[in-house]
């Protein structure tokens, strides 16, 4: 069960569908909170900055974090540039406080996908880096979003996937595409999309690093795996292509726990996807059926840009 502390974005914090034990509303102290929630047993606290009093001290929040779990909170930031400054975010970090957000798809994400250090040390102590500005996990900052997108089972899409999602993020974004090792990119004949060997991968990230995103299509290149900041893990959930897997390597799925995870080109219903989930023992994070990469809009591809954390691409 989860706890909501609520004021100005009260409104946005309604709109979660979720199981709550106890929701307060109004300014608190940072000690005000403690003494209620120090002993209280809760999975996670949702916790709208606008209602810890004088947030923008940040020795307010510091309180917080050592007298409460801050693996369990999950903070609602505003859309004041005061809590989106880089120094802000890195100050966050230094105290432990890696689940942040400004949207409920943000919210929703991190109840099943909490950050670990290594998600957000990118954004730790850069405040001159002064790169493209970018979404994580709806919070603005001023770094460029490496993703790396890679086939688990044998051609589960990760080249035509790549390129949906650049082409999606072009409306509102400064994006660019890169494959790693291979030339297929070519055949989109996209300006945006580029092809470089491993060994180039670090130059064409330094000349990139004006871009708001950069989608890397991994292939089986360990440089670029390492050179994402975030890595999709794509399976298509065929029996046959599973059964492939597992014959193979009989560990895959245990070396995907905790790892971003999407079913892709896949067929299965909700109830499959749970079943499959229950087989394997891992949550996986999106189920995205087989698409046509020729349309101008991708409805599905957009879902799944704002459940990673990105701005709605259309009204």
């Amino acid at each position: 069960m989860n706890v909501i502390i609520c004021n100005q974005r009260k409104e946005l914090l309604n709109n979660l569908n979720i199981d709550v034990i106890k929701t307060l509303e109004g300014q608190f102290d940072a000690d005000e909170i403690i003494n209620m929630f120090r002993n209280f047993y809760y999975q996670r606290m949702i916790l709208d900055i606008t209602a810890l009093k004088d947030y923008t001290d940040i020795k307010n929040l510091q309180k917080l974090s050592i007298a409460l779990d801050m693996e369990k909170l999950i903070l609602v930031l505003t859309d004041d540039e005061a809590s989106a400054l880089p120094s802000y975010l890195s100050k966050l970090i230094s105290m432990g406080i890696y689940n942040f957000t400004r949207n409920v798809e943000g919210v929703l994400y991190l109840l099943n996908n909490p950050n670990s250090y290594r998600d957000v040390a990118q954004y730790h102590q850069l405040e001159d880096n002064q790169s493209a500005q970018v979404i994580y996990q709806g919070v603005e900052t001023n770094y460029c979003r490496i993703i790396g997108i890679k086939n688990v089972t044998l051609q589960a899409g990760a080249t035509t996937l790549a390129y949906m999602l650049v082409k999606s993020l072009k409306r509102k974004y400064n994006v660019v595409g890169v494959e790693v090792d291979d030339n297929k990119f070519n055949y989109f004949n996209d300006k945006s999309l580029e092809s470089v060997l491993s060994k180039d991968l670090s130059k064409f990230l330094e000349k990139n690093n004006n871009k708001d995103v950069i989608i890397i299509d991994v292939n089986n290149s360990p440089i670029a795996l390492s050179m994402a900041q975030e890595v999709i893990y794509l399976v298509e959930p065929s029996t046959i292509k599973l059964n492939e897997l597992v014959s193979v390597k009989k560990n895959a799925f245990l070396e995907l726990k905790d790892k971003k995870v999407i079913l892709n080109k896949s067929l299965l219903s909700s109830k499959d996807v749970s079943e499959l989930q229950y087989e394997t023992k891992l949550n996986y994070l999106f189920n995205m059926p087989p698409l046509n990469e020729r349309d101008k809009n991708i409805p599905m591809v957009d879902e799944f840009l704002v459940k990673l954390g990105f701005l709605k691409l259309q009204d």
